[in-house]
């Protein structure tokens, strides 16, 4: 490949950032990409939430409630094991392109430039799909302990499982911050803002729906299957309040 071929590929690559004046825009989460060009589909996306050196690869949704959606969780098959500790938590893991998780330090640093609001989708093992919305999320940094601010509920048909967590430091198996007696069992629960176990543990043990072997360790949202009944899909979404 010239020189002159080379250049070209990379003003291709990069025109999607470029605004009029030629300028590198940096996207910071999906509603950034949107705005930039709203034919854009769903789908895996860079972006940069604190700058040129946070790289960082995210699924965006560009469909639901008229997209723009930064997806930070996300279970769909049971690829990816979720029973990790702080550090993983902390930093992220698994891929945009299937199961993940953002990561606390990111997400602590979008809901502190923006105002977030959150999108909770989940589907059950007969094809039956829900919604929770939120119209306020927000992440305190990890001196805080990465507490959860959530608030503003509105049905789209699953109840409201997470204001139960409201105010909850985050925790995992090696660092349980509040040290909160837990009614169920802590070695099979996924890093989360517990509170008194959970109303809803989305990074729980991916099981096949219905499940009453050990309490409550699936990936569950209490107020719309209980307890005991594993999701087949669930994924935790933020976008800017307009």
């Amino acid at each position: 490949m010239s020189s002159v071929q080379l250049v070209s590929v990379v003003l291709v690559l990069l025109a999607p950032l470029l605004d009029s004046g030629m300028s590198l825009v940096l996207p910071m989460d999906c509603s950034d990409i949107y705005n930039n060009n709203n034919t854009r589909p769903s789908g895996v996306y860079t972006i940069y939430p604190i700058g040129s050196t946070s790289a960082v690869q995210v699924y965006c949704d560009m469909d639901s409630l008229d997209g723009r959606w930064t997806v930070f969780q996300r279970r769909m098959d049971g690829s990816v094991n979720f029973y990790r500790p702080w550090d993983h938590y902390k930093t992220g893991f698994g891929f945009a392109v299937g199961e993940y998780w953002l990561g606390l330090d990111t997400l602590s640093h979008l809901t502190l430039r923006k105002k977030y609001e959150l999108l909770v989708d989940m589907e059950d093992f007969e094809g039956v799909k829900v919604f929770a919305r939120y119209s306020s999320f927000s992440v305190d940094p990890e001196s805080y302990g990465f507490t959860l601010h959530v608030s503003g509920f509105t049905d789209g048909g699953a109840g409201d499982s997470l204001s139960h967590h409201n105010g909850q430091k985050f925790s995992t198996f090696d660092k349980d911050q509040d040290s909160v007696t837990h009614n169920c069992a802590r070695s099979h629960l996924g890093g989360f803002w517990y509170n008194d176990c959970h109303h809803t543990n989305p990074n729980g043990v991916y099981l096949w729906g219905a499940d009453s072997t050990i309490y409550a360790i699936g990936v569950d949202w209490s107020t719309w299957k209980g307890d005991d009944y594993s999701l087949k899909s669930i994924s935790m979404k933020i976008r800017p309040v307009q």
